[in-house]
């Protein structure tokens, strides 16, 4: 409690600091952070680290006018220079008439309990067996030829912010990791695979040995792939994959953008972008969640929402910027580092299950591809136009079949959102998550 306490009392010291030096306004961050990071390869050690940081940022308001300096030096000494540095940028910066801090009647008074940070730091040596057990049972897979490695990771970081408007607090989060990933098969017909987990609390991570074997499963699974002819088929989105369309939708929807008059979606809000049975939440509360926080990075309080209502878009994703760029309020969505201004970005989004399981989803395709790998980033943000490598499965006559590899998947988002069916099977997993997904009418090239 004391560190966190000196946190907000250094932040206040240098916006006193930047009031006396000539800013109008500011509002600085600290991120305290450790991290821990282990791996292993062939049941050999191959890395053991640990780092801590305090960054500091710094924004300060002359006018219409904004300035950033960060460090990590926190002696008196360098404050006094941080704050020099960053009136002095202000005063030569060009005007932005939509920069600025939060009205004090703004920020907000009342806080969420949700469970970001555990109290419970794991010792070194339980992160070295983790990522030992992972390896060594994936590599147990009959099958399995090689090994990448498997890694588990630790950290955990104070966040506090300030502002001249009133604003002062802080939150921790924390996060567990694990990883593996494997080879099988051999000389030039090897293929990998890999699995990982990821939690808040340590308790609620995965077993090293279920991630281990998951890995292993998966390489020997991908082992002898086909290509298949060019078609219009269906495309199922393997959970592991399913949520990039939930990031695709995100960034069109963030408020930057649309202000920028650069997203495919500018003309869609209230109107229909998926079918009416999709809804899709972005839960800055959610309990556990991987990136839940308590407010965000300009002090406004953060709130539960459906981005996606009955298949309708019933929201931006705002800071103060990008809402004053267009005539409305925030929704509480800003994120900030120690070097730039805050930009809007999205918590802990997902897409409601469906009511079928994936076997009913795929039970009536002729021919189709299960997805559970994607390359590349071929989408164009403004037109909506996608298409990315792809490997996974073919699907005959509603069953699984033979992997497939070196595939493309192309269509539109409009297109491919408004024709998307979601399967029964979501867990939360990765900050952004999705069940299976089906899109029918896509574009599958091979051969």
């Amino acid at each position: 409690m004391t560190k966190t306490k000196n946190q907000l009392d250094l932040l206040q010291n240098l916006l006193e600091l930047a009031k006396n030096k000539g800013a109008e306004s500011a509002d600085a961050v600290i991120f305290d952070g450790t991290s821990i990071e282990v791996s292993q390869r062939l049941g050999a050690r191959e890395k053991l680290e640990r780092s801590e940081s305090a960054d500091l940022g710094l924004r300060v308001f002359i006018g219409k006018k904004q300035a950033i300096v960060s460090s990590t030096d926190h002696s008196g000494g360098s404050l006094n220079g941080i704050v020099e540095r960053a009136i002095a940028m202000a005063k030569a910066a060009p005007e932005d008439p939509w920069c600025g801090i939060a009205e004090p009647e703004q920020i907000v008074r009342e806080f969420p309990e949700m469970e970001s940070y555990d109290p419970v730091e794991p010792e070194t040596q339980h992160l070295i067996e983790m990522a030992s057990e992972a390896e060594d049972a994936a590599r147990s897979v009959k099958g399995v030829t090689n090994s990448e490695g498997a890694e588990a990771g630790y950290s955990k970081a104070q966040i506090g912010i300030a502002a001249t408007n009133g604003f002062s607090q802080q939150y921790g989060v924390t996060s567990q990791s694990l990883s593996v990933s494997v080879l099988a098969g051999k000389g030039t017909e090897m293929e990998r695979d890999y699995d990982f987990a990821t939690a808040v609390y340590g308790e609620d991570l995965r077993s090293a040995s279920e991630v281990g074997i998951c890995a292993g499963e998966r390489a020997v699974a991908r082992l002898n792939p086909q290509k298949k002819k060019t078609s219009d088929i269906p495309v199922i989105y393997d959970w592991r994959v399913s949520a990039s369309l939930l990031r695709h939708l995100t960034g069109a929807i963030n408020g930057a953008g649309i202000a920028r008059g650069t997203s495919f979606l500018k003309e869609k809000l209230g109107k229909q972008i998926f079918n009416k049975n999709i809804i899709i939440h972005d839960d800055p509360h959610r309990r556990r969640g991987l990136n839940s926080k308590p407010f965000d990075g300009e002090g406004i309080a953060t709130s539960p929402k459906e981005i996606i209502r009955n298949g309708k878009l019933t929201t931006w994703l705002l800071d103060l910027s990008s809402a004053r760029q267009l005539g409305l309020n925030t929704t509480g969505n800003a994120s900030r580092g120690t070097g730039g201004p805050p930009s809007p970005s999205s918590t802990n989004v997902y897409m409601e299950a469906g009511d079928v399981s994936v076997l009913e989803l795929i039970s009536d395709i002729k021919e189709g591809f299960l997805v559970n790998e994607l390359i590349g980033m071929g989408v164009n943000g403004v037109t909506g136009d996608y298409s990315r490598g792809a490997s996974g499965f073919w699907i005959e006559n509603g069953e699984i079949r033979a992997p497939v590899s070196e595939m493309t998947i192309a269509g539109n988002l409009n297109e491919m959102f408004n024709n998307l069916v979601p399967a029964n099977d979501l867990e939360f997993r990765y900050g952004t998550d999705a069940p299976t997904i089906r899109v029918d009418g896509m574009t599958v090239a091979g051969l």
